[in-house]
């Protein structure tokens, strides 16, 4: 039986590494924890949130779990070897940036949203992280040109989310709930997304090359405040939808049983 690969990994501290001392080691670990833990969180609080944002939480828990699954492998190949494999981060990204994505989509789509958004989105977000991939594995002095494509992919999603017929679609909602959501993930995609290239331009030949910093650091600290902020965001809003709806009902009770109390006293 083959072995699973996780196991082939090394699992113990390079002597290379200080593993005391390793600021990225400790981020890989407590990312690692940050995401699964917002995971099951996301996933076992869909019961409590009205239906409409069910499907959106359960793809917020995806999304931290898909996550976290990489970062355990991430994290033992960094702590043997003392480098994060790009392939790695870059497959986990092929799946989550599209997921994260869909939000957009699965919040207007009960209020008129097209399929063509959400395919604009996702094939956005797939240029952004194919291209961003061949730049990290080309040779330095052509990193910028292909960060430079990678980019217009960024910049398609920046455009659909603020621009495009989601965001009239979201200026119009009555839903206030659902409007804030859709601001605050848009501001997510237009500072939290940020990140990303600051860590790219660590390259050699790049913006950043000076500061000597490590992607790791700057992409696992990216990784947790976006993948665990967009879920956090849905997972509020929707609370308060359930208090909306909860008053609402309370509210209708109330108004039923004084009509109820007026007709029996006429009658009596």
């Amino acid at each position: 039986m083959p072995t699973p690969l996780l196991l082939t990994l090394p699992l113990t501290v390079g002597p290379h590494l200080p593993a005391t001392t390793d600021l990225v080691s400790y981020t890989f670990f407590y990312s690692t924890f940050a995401m699964l833990g917002a995971a099951v969180f996301f996933i076992l609080e869909r019961r409590n949130v009205p239906r409409r944002w069910r499907v959106n939480l359960t793809v917020a828990g995806l999304i931290c779990l898909i996550a976290a699954t990489s970062y355990l492998y991430m994290q033992a190949f960094y702590l043997g070897e003392g480098v994060s494999l790009t392939r790695f981060r870059y497959t986990e990204w092929l799946f989550t940036v599209p997921l994260m994505c869909t939000q957009f989509y699965l919040l207007l789509r009960p209020a008129g949203a097209k399929s063509g958004s959400l395919l604009r989105l996702t094939g956005g977000g797939l240029w952004m992280i194919g291209f961003g991939f061949f730049g990290e594995n080309t040779t330095p002095n052509q990193a910028i040109l292909w960060g430079s494509v990678s980019t217009l992919g960024y910049l398609l999603v920046l455009f659909e989310v603020w621009f495009g017929p989601l965001a009239k679609i979201a200026d119009r909602s009555t839903d206030r709930n659902v409007v804030r959501a859709y601001r605050a993930l848009a501001y997510f995609i237009l500072v939290g997304w940020a990140i990303y290239p600051m860590g790219y331009m660590t390259l050699p030949f790049n913006v950043f090359e000076a500061l000597h910093l490590d992607r790791n650091l700057v992409y696992n600290f990216g990784d947790v405040i976006n993948k665990v902020g967009f879920g956090l965001v849905v997972y509020v809003m929707a609370r308060k939808a359930a208090t909306r709806k909860r008053a609402l009902r309370r509210a209708r009770r109330a108004e039923r049983a004084e009509i109820t109390t007026e007709a029996n006293s006429v009658i009596a």
